[in-house]
């Protein structure tokens, strides 16, 4: 912590005007930039590796439902090609896969980082089909459940949540739930309960922050053995992995990467594909393209600045690679943005 001591410096008490009392603030800024400058570690100016990961794939939450079911009821919200989470606030759930059934009690969460396909019931027992997203049935046990999503500025190409398991249940009851995780959720219960002014926009940005709270979790307690979370912090894979992110338009190749890394260029190759699950350069040319998707969601800059800053000579050889890997022409990507 740094502290600014001004005293010896000044003496208020012998000021006489407003002129002087200007002119000695202005040198009182003077002084704390001096300060600023000598201690550079106190700016926020270096982030960490997922942090800048997040960001530039822009981490969304969704709360878009907090209700009480009542009676015989079940839902599905799979199928979006986002990441759905459910969390009960109050009561009791069952949720069921292809050959498993998990009991979900108060203030449990349930995420799906790919999306994967599930029901949430009132019963034990598997529900028909037919009777999944139906209007409930029937008198009986209130349970209260938040649901939402998580979504990145491009699903479809999310090198995040490649390591991590088909779903992720946090269980309030459990000696090794997370507390700051809790403590999130205790927040959002709250705020859901008592709707103030801004409610949903801070449950959205609370929802963010547990999801950035169970990836912190995976990697720190060592729960996954490959992948992008694990490639990010390891020491030398994720030096050369933050350099792209960070500068994804420079003229990067399998040597300059490996110098990144403090490795030989077979070593590094190796290494990287392991944890990734992509050659240096197959997965630069994947996060050009995510870089790209997004400047022409969110930006009016022009395709041919783009391409520049996406790293290509030309903005044909753009054009071409953006519509082989993207399944589309960044002029269409940007039209349907123009139209909505």
């Amino acid at each position: 912590m740094v502290h600014f001591d001004l005293s010896h410096e000044l003496v208020l008490s012998d000021l006489t005007d407003v002129a002087s009392l200007s002119c000695v603030n202005f040198f009182s800024m003077l002084h704390v930039a001096k300060i600023m400058s000598e201690s550079p570690n106190i700016y926020l100016n270096d982030p960490d590796p997922l942090s800048v990961l997040l960001e530039r794939m822009s981490l969304r939450a969704e709360v878009y439902v907090n209700g009480d079911f009542c009676g015989s009821w079940a839902v599905d919200t799979s199928g979006s090609r986002r990441i759905p989470f459910h969390l009960i606030g109050k009561g009791q759930a069952w949720l069921h896969f292809e050959n498993e059934t998990i009991v979900l009690n108060e203030k449990d969460l349930v995420v799906f980082p790919r999306d994967h396909q599930h029901i949430i019931s009132s019963s034990p027992i598997k529900p028909a089909k037919k009777l999944v997203n139906q209007p409930a049935k029937g008198a009986g046990e209130t349970t209260n459940m938040v649901c939402g999503f998580f979504q990145f500025n491009h699903t479809l190409v999310n090198p995040l949540l490649d390591a991590l398991p088909e779903f992720l249940h946090i269980p309030a009851t459990s000696s090794s739930c997370n507390s700051r995780i809790m403590q999130l959720i205790d927040m959002m219960i709250v705020e859901l309960q008592q709707r103030r002014t801004g409610c949903y926009t801070i449950v959205d940005q609370l929802a963010n922050l547990v999801f950035i709270e169970i990836l912190r979790e995976q990697v720190e307690a060592g729960k996954l053995n490959n992948g992008m979370l694990v490639a990010l912090f390891d020491n030398r894979i994720g030096k050369a992995l933050n350099a792209i992110h960070q500068q994804p338009e420079y003229a990067w190749n399998l040597a300059s990467l490996a110098s990144k890394a403090s490795m030989s260029r077979s070593n590094f190759a190796d290494k990287f594909t392991k944890l990734v699950g992509l050659s240096p350069m197959k997965y630069l040319l994947k996060w050009r393209l995510i870089e790209a998707r997004k400047l022409l969601i969110c930006s009016d800059i022009s395709i041919a600045e783009i391409a520049q800053l996406s790293g290509y000579e030309t903005e044909a050889a753009f054009r071409k690679a953006f519509k082989q890997h993207q399944g589309e022409a960044p002029g269409a990507v940007r039209s349907a943005m123009v139209g909505h």
